[in-house]
């Protein structure tokens, strides 16, 4: 069932984002979960409480602890909010996926690849790369705030949170990060400062999921980006049912890589 809390304020925004000044977005949602710091970390209400409008609102507050974040994860939930907001938790009605056996490399991207102008690693630098998704957006307003990043240096630390580096010659140039639960990672944000940059990240991390046995790839929302690579949109029903049936395997070990040349990757 879903609980019925005291009214809180909330964002009229959905996960992709919207670049209005926080203060014109803030509504007031009716019915909404609140959560407290010291409640239970799964203290979560069902993912289909979520609300329509916005999309996959489902709850505000709590803290950005490891036990509650592993605990989101595990059903299906992520935050996402931004500085002058309270912490907003999301579970949207659709969700972008990847099977990793659906990757789509293209014609040009295998070039790029098989150049070797770049060499990708695992694991080598996840506090620079999550720190450069976040400046990424820094002048249209990011999610990634101070909170999140420490909170996810913690899950890194903790073997829960992994990056992919794109680099350039020594110069980081593209990556990605997310949480890796059973078999399931959970693609958080990516950034590019060259062409392809990110692309080649996400083979990379596609191929290195393929090694570990990882079977599917949350990449949350649709991009045409994502599509171009073979990601597709499934429900939220279909999401947590898969989330639910591969969560329950060990974490793989094995995540760090040092750098190799790309074109290992068309080899994988």
């Amino acid at each position: 069932m879903c609980p019925i809390e005291r009214n809180q304020t909330s964002a009229h925004a959905a996960r992709q984002h919207t670049h209005e000044p926080a203060s014109t977005i803030l509504t007031t949602t009716p019915k909404i979960c609140w959560l407290e710091p010291a409640d239970p970390p799964d203290s979560f209400p069902d993912p289909d409480c979520a609300l329509q409008d916005p999309d996959g609102l489902l709850a505000v507050g709590g803290d950005l602890s490891a036990d509650r974040l592993l605990a989101a994860y595990q059903r299906g939930i992520f935050p996402w909010y931004q500085d002058d907001q309270p912490i907003l938790w999301w579970s949207p009605s659709s969700r972008a996926v990847l099977f990793p056996q659906d990757l789509r490399i293209s014609r040009s991207l295998k070039k790029t690849l098989r150049k070797d102008r770049f060499r990708i690693s695992i694991d080598a630098n996840f506090g620079d790369v999550i720190t450069a998704c976040a400046e990424i957006r820094s002048d249209t307003g990011t999610w990634i705030t101070p909170e999140m990043i420490a909170a996810y240096r913690d899950l890194h630390d903790r073997g829960h949170a992994h990056s992919v580096e794109t680099w350039l010659d020594d110069e980081l140039i593209g990556g990605l990060y997310g949480v890796n639960i059973g078999r399931v990672f959970f693609g958080e944000s990516m950034f590019s400062q060259a062409t392809d940059a990110s692309k080649v990240a996400l083979v990379g991390l596609v191929t290195h999921c393929q090694a570990l046995g990882i079977q599917l790839i949350d990449c949350q929302h649709a991009t045409a980006h994502l599509t171009s690579l073979g990601s597709r949109v499934i429900s939220r029903q279909s999401f947590l049912k898969l989330v639910a049936r591969h969560r329950v395997f060990s974490a793989p070990s094995g995540w760090q890589q040092p750098p190799q040349a790309s074109s290992m990757l068309l080899l994988s």
